[in-house]
């Protein structure tokens, strides 16, 4: 018989290892810079200093921001990022949201393994570029794209021949090799600024209870880049979602499966579709209702909001317990400061009935609906030219 030892509650307290056991990025860039192989981009001021895995400082840029949209949010959740941007506006914030972004690409890297080194980081090195040479410092969207771009960094520091390659490349661009001194997420950016966003709130969240999924790859990938702090699970988890979600008064319950993936994994959403709307609905929606029973779940990535959100149409046709509102923390903060749940977070592109959580907050979907209409009206019959801002507050 095999006796395994008792853990107690003291063997699960975090603690910061004497030697983090990941070399520290910052070094290595700072080495390269020396020997001019790289032009760092350094944050902007003002910044905010937050703690990432190992204890390592991390800053975020406030303002200045360069945002790095997301093809998966544009086409399919356009509310992720205009919520994004109706934050920037309502704090105040200089921000660009550039016109000569291209895609990542990493789609193609992790799904099907049909391009190459060079090429995948020259795309990362030519979008950072573009930030440079605005002045502005790249905030990015998408979790694929984050944790592309650290895993492209990681190769960069220790591949000479890569980085020759990817120079080479963009000279004929008229580019330099520029790495950012801190790749950053907008769930860092939106964590960081939690305390700005609770100030202008204005919508009671108090009575409402959410389950959170951090996504694969802000944690899972070069997983010491990522934001912990002993108040959220003991630095178990990542603290992005949680943090705000419990700034806005939201009750943050926990459930057993919160760190599988949601079901997206790139490969299989491609080529076993029924597969990972399986596993979205049986291994995380179904599991956060019968355990937690929350109002909404919360995550911070294109595939994850698309995958909980649109599979559980699925779900419902085979009798399952489904029917649990999807939404980006963006989308979360934005609309507990006032935002306007159609025309800012533009929530009658999800699929699953979000009506009875906006009614539990107190807002008539009825008549934000016929408010929307109404703007839509004006831009079919030209009055307005844009959804501007201003229709927005």
């Amino acid at each position: 018989m095999i006796h395994l030892p008792v853990i107690s509650a003291k063997d699960r307290e975090f603690h910061l290892p004497d030697e983090p056991p990941t070399e520290d990025h910052h070094e290595a860039l700072e080495e390269l810079e020396r020997e001019g192989e790289i032009i760092i981009q350094r944050i902007p001021e003002p910044y905010i200093e937050v703690q990432t895995k190992f204890g390592r400082t991390k800053k975020i840029p406030v303002q200045k921001t360069w945002h790095h949209k997301s093809c998966g949010q544009c086409g399919h959740i356009p509310g992720y990022s205009t919520s994004i941007f109706w934050l920037n506006r309502q704090l105040g914030l200089d921000y660009l949201d550039p016109k000569d972004q291209t895609s990542c690409t990493a789609w193609n890297y992790y799904a099907s393994a049909t391009s190459n080194p060079a090429a995948q980081a020259a795309v990362a090195i030519r979008n950072f570029a573009a930030a440079f040479e605005t002045g502005y410092f790249p905030i990015i969207h998408c979790g694929t794209s984050f944790g592309h771009y650290k895993e492209v960094r990681q190769s960069l520091i220790h591949y000479p021949e890569l980085r020759k390659q990817v120079r080479d490349i963009m000279a004929k661009l008229g580019k330099k090799l520029v790495i950012p001194e801190e790749i950053v997420h907008y769930s860092e950016w939106v964590y960081a600024l939690r305390d700005r966003i609770a100030e202008r709130q204005v919508v009671d969240m108090s009575h409402i209870t959410a389950t959170v999924h951090p996504a694969c790859h802000y944690h899972k990938l070069i997983e010491e880049d990522a934001i912990y702090t002993p108040e959220i699970y003991g630095a178990q988890r990542t603290a992005v979602i949680t943090g705000v979600l419990q700034k806005l008064g939201i009750n943050v319950a926990d459930y057993s499966t919160w760190f599988d993936c949601c079901g997206f994994g790139f490969r299989h959403i491609l080529v076993s579709r029924d597969f990972s709307r399986s596993f979205a609905v049986q291994r995380k929606i179904e599991v956060m209702m019968e355990e937690a029973h929350p109002d909404l779940t919360v995550t911070h990535d294109t595939g994850c909001v698309t995958t909980l959100d649109q599979s559980q149409f699925a779900g419902k046709a085979h009798g399952k317990k489904v029917g649990l509102p999807v939404l980006a923390d963006s989308q979360v903060a934005a609309l507990a400061m006032g935002a306007h749940p159609y025309k800012v977070l533009q929530m009658h592109w999800h699929n699953t009935d979000n009506k009875p959580f906006l009614e539990k907050l107190g807002l008539d979907p009825e008549q934000k609906w016929r408010e929307f209409e109404e703007a839509v009206a004006k831009l079919k019959d030209g009055s307005k030219k844009y959804l501007t801002w201003e229709d927005t507050d």
